[in-house]
């Protein structure tokens, strides 16, 4: 199974970098290239953690390099990292916990993916892969989606994947925040500036200067737009491959609060950062065969009908994701953005061309795809699409049959089930799932359970500002 997923995951397309003409033909042979033409003196050696961050070390440049080429270089991280709460705290059982001692990962630097970071001054990156008995480790985020991947793969089926995210930005830094404790935030903006023109300075310089350092980054983004919620910021990225993707993703969050951070701003990817407001990360999926010719729509050329392949993916999605929420709204508050009539769903339906639905089918002839509307933006893009291509994988093999498309509201569609209604519930159904543990694996399925499970641990304990507005005088 590893080497089925390490071939899969080497098959996958990557992302451009900033190296320019042909590899030095050395081991480091792209990480050289950058750091030659951009005097880098720093790298980041990465991995992505659970909940999607970039987690690793730096490096000198030249001594990293060196020491690459020569393989004196074997870095490793505390696996605790693929284990912890969004909070940095550590488990209290299983392979991630102070059961097991804590013990060292081993890190599989990929130069072939050296990238420039234009927003940090002299600094490049390198993914690294975490490594467990000679392969790829089975709980890694990456290796998880591969996995679907492969799986998808042996149907014949090859997906590619568009991202759209929103975010809310804060007048003030993060420390700032901190310093008053997390109280009276104020968005950059003082209203809803759905689609508009007319952002405020700060925030359209910010605009800009975040389009700069991806583009200069190889992440081109292919719009950013004004939200409907005071602050809020939607950036929408070119399709591309799913690992790709996704990696794009994870670095665009890094771009994003250290621009704002520099403008004295603070970007937060929580789902619900205030009552009433949500931040969604939609995920466009289109599917094709091996030859790259279209397989959802019934008639490539002329249409907006799906497929009979297409109809088992929406009928797989709207069966599986419900079970495997923890993967798309992994946390308490996750699910406070999944509310009536708030362009969140909360009901499991799907539609063309219908924002009131979990699904919705959008496009036409070969641009018909699906778009998936349930991960909030906290949700980790490579956890959020294996639920995802899991869903279509058994919608395919299954042969499902959709309920009817719904026109109109789906908030006031009684048939459609609601969507999973707290951190709570969906863990419990997570675990009890046997169709989870058929897609993902048990092992797969008890991991992603615990760290879902320390989010709902700590907040379980904790006195709200809420339950004090409401019960001081009144109770």
């Amino acid at each position: 199974m590893r080497a089925t997923l390490r071939a899969a995951r080497s098959r996958a397309a990557r992302p451009t970098t900033m190296a320019t003409g042909s590899p030095t033909g050395s081991p480091t042979g792209q990480l050289d290239q950058l750091v030659n033409a951009f005097g880098i003196d720093t790298v980041l050696l990465a991995a992505v953690d659970s909940q999607g961050r970039l987690k690793g070390k730096e490096f000198d440049a030249a001594q990293l390099v060196e020491r690459l080429r020569s393989g004196a270089l074997s870095p490793e991280m505390c696996g605790y990292v693929l284990g912890t709460d969004l909070g940095m705290v550590p488990a209290t059982t299983g392979p991630f916990s102070w059961q097991s001692g804590f013990g060292d990962v081993a890190l599989l630097p990929d130069v072939s993916r050296a990238r420039l970071l234009p927003w940090l001054q002299g600094t490049a990156l390198v993914f690294a892969e975490p490594i467990s008995g000679g392969g790829p480790h089975p709980l890694a985020p990456g290796t998880v989606l591969a996995e679907q991947l492969h799986r998808l793969a042996e149907l014949g089926v090859v997906p590619a994947v568009g991202v759209e995210t929103e975010f809310v930005l804060y007048e003030g830094t993060t420390r700032d925040a901190a310093a008053a404790g997390w109280r009276r935030l104020r968005p950059a903006v003082w209203d809803g500036r759905d689609y508009a023109l007319d952002q405020p300075p700060p925030v359209r310089e910010f605009g800009r200067r975040l389009r700069e350092v991806l583009a200069a980054a190889g992440l081109p983004v292919e719009a950013v737009k004004g939200e409907g919620a005071p602050g809020q910021v939607e950036v929408t990225f070119p399709y591309g491959e799913a690992t790709a993707a996704c990696e794009q993703h994870v670095l665009f969050k890094h771009a994003a609060k250290t621009v704002a951070e520099d403008a004295g701003l603070a970007a937060s990817f929580m789902a619900a950062p205030a009552t009433g407001i949500g931040s969604g990360l939609h995920l466009h999926v289109s599917l094709a065969d091996f030859d790259g010719r279209p397989m959802l729509a019934a008639d490539p050329k002329d249409g907006t009908e799906l497929s009979e392949l297409g109809e088992q993916a929406v009928a797989g999605l709207l069966a599986v994701l419900p079970e495997v929420a923890p993967l798309w709204a992994p946390y308490v508050n996750s699910y406070k953005r999944l509310a009536d009539h708030s362009f969140a769903p909360a009901r499991l339906a799907w539609g063309r061309d219908n924002r009131t639905c979990a699904v919705r089918v959008v496009g036409h002839d070969r641009s018909l795809r699906l778009e998936v509307r349930l991960p909030g933006a906290d949700a980790n893009p490579l956890l959020a699409l294996t639920a995802v291509f899991a869903g279509i994988r058994h919608g395919i093999e299954a042969g499902r049959k959709p309920p009817p498309a719904v026109a109109g509201d789906a908030y006031e569609h009684a048939d459609a089930p609601l969507v999973p209604q707290s951190l709570e519930e969906a863990v419990g159904a997570f675990e009890t799932s046997a169709l989870a543990g058929e897609l993902l694996g048990e092992p797969a399925v008890r991991h992603l359970a615990r760290v879902a499970r320390m989010d709902l641990e700590h907040h379980a304990a904790r006195v709200t500002d809420a339950e004090v507005e409401r019960g001081l005088a009144q109770a």
